[in-house]
């Protein structure tokens, strides 16, 4: 006896599929999450190399602050009101720079990785700023 394979296709109401519109944003949105992410990815072995008295002192509050942010904008992308979270996640953000420079003025961070860093931050706050520009907050 053999058994035969059955593919079941289910057909989906033209309404239920989102605009390009819609997708557009989406992407544009997930943009500002993956250069976050990016960042934290690249951020962990520079962190990692930090002296073992202050890696997880400092270390610790630069990777706590950058997850943060990303919650930050994950919830704000979920709220209907984003402007309340956006400028929790530009205070994340400004904290974190303040962070990473002081672990560059420590020594922890060469200036190559400082410039690079700072050279992300900036990338992020901008596509921070333009989400916030959107979602101004309410008066």
């Amino acid at each position: 006896m053999t058994k035969k394979s059955v593919i079941v296709r289910h057909e989906v109401p033209e309404q239920s599929h989102p605009s390009n519109d819609k997708i557009a944003k989406m992407l544009q949105d997930l943009i500002i999450y993956q250069k976050t992410y990016d960042f934290m990815l690249r951020l962990h072995p520079v962190v990692n190399k930090f002296p073992k008295s202050q890696r997880f002192v400092l270390g610790q509050r630069i990777e706590n602050k950058t997850l943060d942010l990303l919650h930050s904008m994950i919830v704000a992308n979920a709220e209907r009101d984003k402007s309340t979270m956006l400028r929790m996640a530009s205070v994340e953000l400004d904290e974190l720079r303040i962070l990473i420079r002081l672990a560059k003025d420590l020594r922890f961070v060469n200036i190559k990785q400082y410039e690079i860093m700072a050279e992300r931050m900036n990338e992020i706050g901008k596509l921070l700023y333009g989400w916030m520009n959107k979602f101004p907050r309410a008066a």
